[in-house]
């Protein structure tokens, strides 16, 4: 860039021999010796530059690379109450269109961006070297636009932070309506998705508009002032010339000078406008890499070698954010390694908030929660979610083979590891039943599957894993009562703690040890024989589901 910009400059210079000593003195052997100097400074420059432009490209696409993976890298290590924080279209958009803006603007600044002021400040200096009077008017203009400038690049850095956050509710709009596409047409809310997205995107068009003809109207004003400093100069030019203290080259050079620093302030408008949006970029993509690691480890940790699965609370409280109602209330429960819990409770209660503490995926507000007597703090995060597996209330699986989503729970699982996972899952008949078994490839999200076949994948992909700790988040909702007692019967024969959400007494009468769950409080816990004989609540929740499946039998009876 710089060998580009040098031979730029020393060409008024070679031009103003040619007219003072070659066309003025009509010395052909002049104008061809300075013109093939000149034609050989025009060769370097094209080589400068295309080398140049290889360059610059490689170091912003590697540059792009490399803080796109840092910025995902950083938002897979956000703690879940972080990660709250922003949505889902506002990552998107980081991770795609402020990355590519940086990109765009690095690419450019080595390209143009930086050649540009030094080209002005360049040829400013070099027009003294030619003639100091008339440069002086062309000394006097440059920072007063350059002035404007500045103005400029810091309204316009404001105004394109509003524009991504117009882009973020764009993709929070399309990525709603995409992952709800089966709910849209259910309620046939077509109409409605399409105008709430037309109107989001005509914001983002209309705020986008406003802002870039704000940038784009100076450039005209820009150029009006440097076309009246070159009448200025050639006027004034002429003039000295008059006086004899100026030559037709001297003029020439420095009127060629002016006219590249007017395109180079002409390029000034595109950067600005270039740089201002990739400032906005800069500063959402720096909000995600600054944000403090929310959980830590601690400096002496436990090991999970030898991890056997009990799982203790000892007054626990939690909530989400501060200052709120806390989500669980001072729960204390006690559950052996290899023993299987089952957590009933009215929605909101607290259950899924209670099993995310026990592989830390939050960490609690009051009290300790122990995993092998030790507090789950004191073990690496990693480490002891490799000894968990979980199943989530709604469970995602990705675009790919059959095969590859169970491998995500273990990627070394053998061939019959899986075939066994899947067994115990109840999932394995309908596996061999599909065209391709295992290699079968799954829709986004598991959309070619009922949910019966998702929750059971999703059970296979955590038994693979061979946890210590089995944690379900009402996980058989889906299950006919046949199924769920096979796999009920298939989990007893793995060396793991099992904790189970549900809402289904049957489920929880085959679990050694029972907690009930009301607004965030333990209200009992012990066994089904236990609860029965004495909680007021579980006897209600018995006869309540007791009332509701012999009106089920009954209406099937009708049918």
């Amino acid at each position: 860039m710089l060998v580009e910009l040098v031979t730029e400059l020393f060409q008024p210079i070679i031009m103003a021999k040619i007219i003072n000593e070659g066309v003025m003195e009509q010395d052909v052997n002049t104008v061809l010796f300075w013109g093939s100097i000149m034609l050989s400074f025009s060769f370097i420059a094209l080589i400068a530059g295309i080398f140049n432009t290889i360059y610059a490209s490689h170091a912003s696409q590697s540059f792009a690379l490399d803080l796109r993976k840092g910025l995902f890298a950083k938002v897979q290590s956000l703690s879940y109450s972080q990660f709250s924080l922003f949505s889902a279209g506002s990552l998107m958009t980081r991770l795609t269109n402020d990355i590519q803006q940086l990109q765009n603007t690095l690419f450019m600044s080595l390209r143009i961006m930086v050649r540009a002021p030094l080209l002005i400040i360049g040829g400013l200096v070099m027009a003294f070297f030619v003639h100091f009077q008339l440069a002086l008017l062309l000394a006097v203009v440059v920072p007063f636009l350059f002035c404007i400038l500045v103005i400029l690049f810091t309204k316009g850095s404001k105004s394109f932070q509003k524009v991504q956050q117009k882009l973020d509710w764009v993709n929070t709009v399309m990525g709603e309506n995409l992952a709800g596409m089966k709910l849209v047409r259910a309620y046939v809310k077509k109409d409605h998705e399409t105008e709430r997205f037309e109107q989001a995107s005509k914001e983002l068009s209309k705020k986008t508009a406003s802002v870039l003809q704000f940038m784009e109207v100076t450039l005209p004003a820009l150029l009006l002032i440097m076309n009246i400093t070159i009448v200025g100069i050639l006027w004034f030019g002429s003039q000295q010339m008059d006086l004899g203290t100026a030559n037709v080259g001297e003029v020439v050079a420095v009127v060629n000078y002016a006219t590249r620093i007017t395109a180079a302030l002409s390029i000034f408008s595109f950067i600005i406008t270039a740089f201002s949006r990739a400032k906005a970029s800069a500063s959402r993509v720096e909000e995600i890499l600054h944000i403090p690691i929310g959980m830590v480890d601690y400096k002496t940790t436990a090991s999970v070698k030898n991890l056997q699965g009990s799982v203790t609370f000892e007054n626990v409280s939690f909530s989400y954010n501060e200052n709120e109602t806390k989500i669980l209330k001072n729960i204390s429960f006690r559950l052996q390694a290899g023993q299987t819990m089952a957590i009933l409770g009215a929605t909101g209660s607290g259950k899924t908030s209670l099993l995310n503490l026990i592989p830390r995926l939050f960490d609690v507000e009051e009290g300790t929660v122990y995993i092998d007597d030790i507090d789950v703090r004191q073990y690496k995060q990693e480490e002891l979610r490799q000894k968990i597996g979980i199943v989530p209330q709604n469970p995602l699986l990705f675009t790919g083979t059959i095969k590859e989503n169970i491998l995500w729970g273990n990627q070394q699982a053998t061939d019959e590891e899986i075939i066994k996972a899947c067994a115990d899952a109840q999932i394995f008949d309908t596996i061999q039943k599909l065209p391709n078994q295992l290699q079968t490839l799954i829709g986004q999200k598991g959309v070619n599957l009922s949910g019966g076949q998702r929750q059971r994948l999703a059970i296979a992909r955590a038994l693979v894993r061979k946890p210590k700790i089995l944690l379900f988040d009402d996980s058989t909702s889906a299950l006919d009562l046949q199924t769920e007692h096979k796999l009920l019967e298939a989990l007893k024969m793995y060396d793991t703690t099992t904790i189970m959400v549900t809402q289904k007494v049957s489920t929880a009468t085959k679990a050694d040890y029972i907690l009930l769950l009301d607004s965030g409080e333990k209200i009992a816990e012990g066994t089904h024989t236990y609860l029965k004989e004495n909680s007021p609540l579980y006897q209600a929740i018995l006869q309540s589901q007791a009332k509701e499946g012999s009106q089920a039998y009954a209406l099937e009876g009708t049918n």
